[in-house]
């Protein structure tokens, strides 16, 4: 992969980190994605929410159990589950397992589209998703449309391309990707996309020296999304903070980091692509105004934390010594840990032609 970049970087010139970051992880064949069907868990890169086991799929059930109360009063008469980055279609399978033991009426209605850009990933679907084959209708790359129901994406927004800036007294420049005999550099020029300056028109309250990203892609998914949907939701879990937070001297030199074998390394990003993770934290203020901008209603952002709460998960964890109970238990600590994916993890709701349906797993009021 390293060769690949340098020799479109001596061809074309130095590239943006977005155009970087997306050879690095979605590059068809050597892309970091495109290599594995399954990068996660304890032998992998790193931990995500159903890494935990099937605890994380049987709340979800949950929450879409209620938003299905909604969606039927709206007058529909099915409910398109959409989850985009599925992966091997785990999550998938723990929320399918969890409707159709506690909510049939749910899963009798379900109509399942797995999006997913990594073709030994959606390889891998078939096996796992293999007692559910009757509710699955699609495994593609993009969005579908026309979805009535609910479009999920679960830890997909961090892993979207980014554009690295940095703005020093006030002074805008774009981080580009150059080579210098083979080996990949950051070289500052004039931002690429004039729509980076118009992101950053406010510098108020930002240090003197700042370096951050703008996640352009992240927000034209969004648009995206909400152009798809008809009638329904759109849940997400992501790391993230507000805009306020992130260019603030807290995060003064930006998130892209890399991970590997559970490690993060903000210095090497350019190191060894599409040998580990590149992720960047999500701006949450960007994505609620481009939500809103594409004619969402938002509905809340939570931790974690309290949106698993909120769907009774403390009521759901087993009691006793024996292994099943003691594995939900760590589960469920898993998932809500201060400090851990319960905090920074987000949850963010919006919906569209519902107006502002009150949603279970936001019923706590921590809103962030």
């Amino acid at each position: 992969m390293n060769d690949l970049i340098v020799s479109r970087i001596r061809q074309r010139g130095p590239i943006t980190a977005a155009e970087f970051m997306e050879l690095a992880l979605y590059h068809r064949e050597l892309g970091y994605y495109a290599s594995s069907a399954r990068r996660s868990g304890a032998s992998g890169d790193f931990f995500t929410n159903v890494d935990a086991g099937p605890l994380f799929g049987e709340m979800i059930a949950e929450q879409m159990a209620d938003m299905w109360r909604v969606l039927r009063l709206a007058g529909a008469s099915r409910f398109d589950l959409v989850e985009a980055g599925a992966g091997t279609g785990r999550l998938a399978r723990d929320l399918l397992d969890a409707a159709a033991r506690h909510h049939p009426d749910l899963y009798d209605n379900l109509r399942v589209t797995l999006v997913e850009r990594s073709a030994p990933a959606r390889e891998a679907q078939i096996a796992t998703l293999e007692r559910h084959g009757a509710r699955i209708t699609a495994s593609q790359s993009s969005l579908p449309s026309h979805v009535t129901g609910l479009v999920l994406a679960n830890e997909l927004l961090d892993a979207l391309p980014v554009h690295v800036v940095t703005v020093n007294d006030g002074i805008l420049r774009e981080i580009r990707v150059g080579e210098r005999d083979g080996v990949l550099v950051e070289i500052e020029a004039e931002p690429a996309n004039p729509v980076l300056g118009e992101r950053l028109r406010r510098t108020n309250g930002m240090p003197p020296r700042w370096r951050g990203e703008i996640g352009l892609e992240a927000e034209k998914w969004i648009r995206a999304a909400a152009d798809a949907i008809d009638l329904g939701f759109l849940l997400l879990f992501d790391y993230g903070h507000e805009q306020h937070e992130l260019r603030s001297a807290t995060h003064a030199h930006g998130t892209m980091m890399t991970y590997r074998a559970h490690v993060a390394d903000i210095a090497s990003w350019l190191s060894d692509p599409g040998d580990c993770d590149l992720t960047a934290h999500v701006d949450l203020t960007a994505i609620r105004t481009a939500a809103s901008d594409a004619g969402l209603e938002n509905l809340g952002c939570i931790d974690q934390t309290y949106f698993l709460l909120g769907l009774g998960l403390a009521e759901r964890v087993a009691a006793g010594s024996d292994p099943a109970a003691v594995a939900s238990r760590l589960a469920a600590k898993s998932l809500i840990l201060p400090g851990g994916l319960g905090s920074t993890m987000k949850v963010m709701a919006f919906a569209k032609q519902l107006g502002r349906p009150a949603l279970v797993g936001l019923s706590s009021g921590r809103l962030t």
